[in-house]
């Protein structure tokens, strides 16, 4: 196999700082690979400090930096899908820009992609967050694994490797609510996974908030999963089981007894218990017909701005997959 041209894609808000450091240190990795030309695609999700700045000093200086500029905040994965769908090279490695995907671990996903593998991703073998948020994510991908229709890795991220037979397929997903690392593991095709050691950030902090958190793992759940509607059936079943016993009970003591159940307080939970119940399972059916809705809207998922880069792209040939 001759070597194949690298594409880098990497999502940035507001990044000016860490920048310069991540430029020096994917040249270094991309300098000591063979083949290419390689290149660096950077999607600047309206980034409203100096990193486009710092960008465009980038392209001028070396013909192997691309930069999409999108035309305001669309939010990590629809940045991240930008990068991904300007990505020209064999391989494209999909990493954040933060420096906690360390760019040194390129060259053994590559030794797995000459073994044969389409995807090769990162497990991330070690976390520097706090321990509640590790236990969290713990729990998390085993319980979307548990309940996925497709099998998604245990403990793996969006950075990893993808062959571009596999970035093909995900350039032909309309999903609006993306969840990349769950697209990558429903592509198919060879897929194994790397411990990677996870670094802390380089610099300042983190623009993935708990909220953005909890929305990523939403997008995760509803779109891979059918479990929490499925629920609503089974706490229905419950509860008209636990309600038929109770008429059964009920009809026993009238009957048999000669006394009546008594239990005004009882009477009340049980009231509010199922209607929480059918507002939180209203919720569900909302979030799945609300992602219906914006999908149906057919909006693009991003809008760019810009694209800036020295060298034209060169000639795209069909995927392996694609050729009759």
């Amino acid at each position: 196999m001759s070597p194949p041209r690298v594409s880098v894609a990497v999502p940035l808000y507001n990044e000016e700082h860490g920048l310069p450091e991540l430029l020096r240190r994917l040249r270094a990795v991309l300098d000591g690979l063979p083949g290419g030309p390689h290149e660096m695609v950077f999607a600047n999700d309206g980034s409203a400090d100096r990193t486009l700045e710092l960008l465009e000093e980038a392209a001028r200086e070396d013909e192997r930096v691309v930069v999409v500029s999108l035309s305001r905040n669309f939010g990590h994965q629809a940045a991240l899908t930008a990068a991904l769908d300007h990505v020209s090279g064999d391989v494209a490695v999909l990493m954040d820009g933060d420096l906690q995907d360390p760019p040194e671990a390129i060259p053994a996903f590559l030794e797995r992609y000459r073994e044969g593998y389409d995807v090769v991703y990162a497990v991330r073998a070690k976390r520097t967050e706090p321990w509640w948020l590790r236990f969290c994510y713990f729990l998390f991908y085993r319980a979307l694994a548990r309940m996925a229709q497709v099998r998604l890795p245990l403990d793996a991220g969006d950075f990893g490797l993808m062959s571009r037979r596999v970035v093909a397929e995900l350039r032909r997903s309309p999903e609006r609510h993306r969840y990349l690392r769950g697209l990558r593991a429903w592509a198919g095709f060879r897929q194994i996974g790397i411990p990677v050691a996870r670094s802390e950030r380089y610099q300042g902090s983190s623009k993935y908030g708990f909220t953005k958190l909890v929305g990523l793992a939403l997008d995760g759940l509803f779109a891979f999963s059918t479990v929490p509607l499925r629920a609503a059936a089974l706490v229905g079943g419950l509860a008209i089981l636990a309600s038929a016993a109770f008429a059964a009970y009920a009809l026993y003591a009238k009957l048999v007894l000669h006394r009546s159940p008594q239990g005004f307080t009882a009477l009340i939970l049980v009231i509010t218990f199922l209607s929480g119940v059918n507002l939180f399972f209203l919720g569900v059916i909302g979030e799945y017909l609300g992602r219906v809705y914006e999908q149906v809207k057919a909006r693009p998922l991003y809008v760019v701005g810009r694209v800036i880069r020295r060298r034209p792209p060169p000639p795209q040939t069909p995927p392996p997959s694609a050729v009759a």
